[in-house]
């Protein structure tokens, strides 16, 4: 017998929610990237690193804030805790070696092209594990077609992120690539769901270990989500992060300013005891021609 599958039981308030927390944690991570990449002052190992988490625990968290609103009519769902937990361990791991790839060999086709696919295998991996986690009285079967698109989706969507990661630089650019992605990792979730049927056991049963989507999920979403909250806070305090175009510049630019001020002020301590010396540009008016003279004289 064949379960009954609901995917949108609380209707568009888990896909929007969890399509909100998707580009949430991709327009995070994706500023934590530029600002590692385009700017030569930061700490590159901690921004990459806060970056892949913040894109890991959004994906992670779109995930299962997506599998709150799904149901078999005809048998309960648990979930397995430990298996659960593995899976936001492989969305975090998975992205981090696509990030930290981009971000110290660049975006070079053979790079990109084998960062994205680890990545995009990654996220599927989490997807198809938290799936696993899923202890209910019947079988979850797979069509193999819908779950090669659904790979397919994710591979896609990872390469388009890591190339967004580390060519967008501006503010604005980089909340549209943030979009694009929630909309490709919900679009890979949704195909992923439409691959799966329910043969349900002849023989019901209440006995299968494992605790209740709300019971489990909503807790485990606490930390994730505290997690995302802290990272934006870190963003938003963070100027460079947030004007975006001037990553270069503006260590550029203290260089630059620096030696004058030092130029400028160092003569005044000696102004005490003697007069003086002209600034840079009238010493090239002056000092040319008297070197001229010394010239003239041997």
């Amino acid at each position: 017998m064949q379960g009954t599958i609901d995917a949108f039981s609380y209707g568009a308030v888990t896909p929007l929610a969890a399509y909100i927390m998707a580009c949430l944690g991709g327009a995070l991570g994706l500023r934590c990237v530029v600002r590692s990449i385009f700017n030569n002052q930061s700490w590159k190992p901690g921004w990459l690193a806060l970056g892949a988490t913040s894109i890991g625990c959004g994906i992670w968290t779109m995930h299962f804030i997506a599998m709150i609103g799904f149901r078999v009519e005809e048998t309960q769902i648990r979930y397995d805790v430990q298996l659960t937990v593995l899976s936001l361990a492989v969305a975090i791991t998975v992205v981090g070696i696509g990030v930290f790839a981009v971000g110290y060999r660049g975006v070079d086709a053979r790079t990109l092209g084998v960062a994205g696919t680890v990545t995009g295998l990654g996220v599927a991996a989490m997807h198809y594990l938290g799936m696993a986690a899923m202890n209910l009285n019947g079988t979850i079967q797979y069509d193999t077609f819908t779950v090669a698109l659904s790979v397919l989706i994710a591979i896609i969507a990872a390469t388009s992120a890591l190339w967004a990661a580390v060519s967008i630089r501006g503010f604005l650019p980089s909340l549209g690539a943030s979009l694009v992605m929630g909309l490709a990792v919900s679009g890979m979730h949704y195909t992923g769901i439409a691959a799966v049927s329910v043969h349900l056991h002849s023989t019901p049963s209440d006995t299968w270990s494992g605790q209740s989507p709300t019971s489990l999920l909503l807790p485990m979403l606490i930390g994730p989500v505290v997690f995302l909250v802290l990272a934006g806070v870190v963003v938003m305090f963070d100027p460079l992060l947030v004007l975006g175009d001037v990553e270069e510049d503006r260590p550029a630019g203290r260089l630059r300013t620096a030696p004058r001020q030092s130029s400028r002020t160092a003569p005044r301590t000696e102004s005490l005891f003697e007069p003086p010396p002209p600034t840079p540009r009238h010493g090239e008016d002056w000092q040319r021609p008297r070197a001229q003279q010394h010239v003239q004289r041997w």
